[in-house]
């Protein structure tokens, strides 16, 4: 099986896409992605090339440094209705799923349960420490 560094430039290109549509395809905001889930999106990216699972850094650390213009770039080119860029970004996702099958188990593994977190982190990207003092928890 392959691993990440054995994919063609154009195939790595695309596979580097990944976590900005995995952004685009959380985020909540109407038309395309507002501006404090795109910094949540850069610092989860940031944060994961130095502490994901050690087989991912490599991936991680090149998908970092394209990843704002990724993201923007992604943003602009999708449609702006919801459902039709949930749709768009699903496909290219489907895309990607024939990519991964080519590659190494372990690293599609690690790579699905890392890329997770951003449906997590994002979906809290509008969450202020302050409200759970105002409105606490039950």
């Amino acid at each position: 099986m392959k691993h990440y560094s054995d994919l063609n430039e154009s195939e790595k290109e695309q596979l580097l896409k990944l976590p900005a549509y995995m952004s685009l395809l959380t985020s909540t905001a109407e038309k395309g992605i507002d501006k404090e889930e795109k910094n949540t999106a850069v610092k989860i990216t940031h944060v994961k090339a130095y502490s994901s699972d050690p087989i991912l850094i490599n991936f991680f650390k090149e998908a970092e440094s394209i990843f704002e213009k990724t993201i923007t770039d992604l943003d602009t080119a999708l449609p702006h209705n919801r459902e039709d860029r949930k749709l768009a970004v699903q496909k290219e996702l489907n895309k990607l799923e024939r990519l991964l099958s080519k590659l190494d188990p372990e690293f599609v593994s690690a790579l699905r349960r890392s890329i997770r977190s951003y449906d997590y982190y994002i979906s809290k990207a509008h969450q202020n420490v302050m409200e759970y003092f105002i409105f606490p928890m039950p």
